[in-house]
């Protein structure tokens, strides 16, 4: 029940403020969600973007403190996009230790440009499986997938963080 009472608010509240006539759905929403922190520029950057045109050297740089790097932050994004996107076919999820540090990886150079191929593949595959669910199957997932959503959004912001620090981010690929 308060699973229902939830959606209904969050729905109502997706209606009241959607931008066009097209009704709202369980499936608009989570994909709305999943497309921004992808690759649809809205309120803010998506991840494809966010990592786009960064040298493996840029994407390793880490400053004294124990904050993770770009690379790590996205080798992060995909770890756990890939297990709960197995979780959600059906399928068996990589060997995980439970120790998130090892979800942070650093790159070299050609698994920094693997990195951000495997990142746009595995959310551009949530995107697929999302729009081919029936609706009662994205009902037991739907907080599963926001949250999803939600972590990718929270790491991209770390991501702009580091290129706007240093300089590496154009103001005119959005965020300023």
């Amino acid at each position: 029940m308060k699973k229902l009472i939830t959606m209904a608010i969050l729905l109502c509240g997706f209606s009241a403020v959607a931008q066009d006539n097209a009704a709202v759905t369980i499936k608009s929403v989570l994909l709305a969600q999943l497309k921004t922190t992808h690759n649809v520029k809205d309120w803010f950057v998506p991840a494809t973007l966010a990592i786009a045109g960064l040298t493996p050297e840029q994407a390793n740089w880490k400053d004294s403190s124990n904050n993770h790097s770009i690379a790590q932050l996205t080798t992060h994004l995909i770890f756990w996009n890939k297990q709960l996107l197995d979780k959600f076919e059906g399928r068996q999820p990589d060997a995980f230790s439970g120790d998130n540090k090892e979800t942070f990886s650093p790159v070299d150079k050609e698994t920094w440009v693997a990195a951000q191929k495997k990142l746009d593949q595995i959310l551009t595959e949530w995107e697929t499986y999302i729009e081919k669910t029936d609706d009662a199957v994205l009902m037991k997932w739907y907080d599963t997938i926001s949250h999803i959503a939600t972590h990718n959004a929270y790491h991209i912001g770390q991501i702009l963080y580091i290129r706007k620090m240093k300089g590496w981010w154009d103001d005119k690929q959005g965020v300023q």
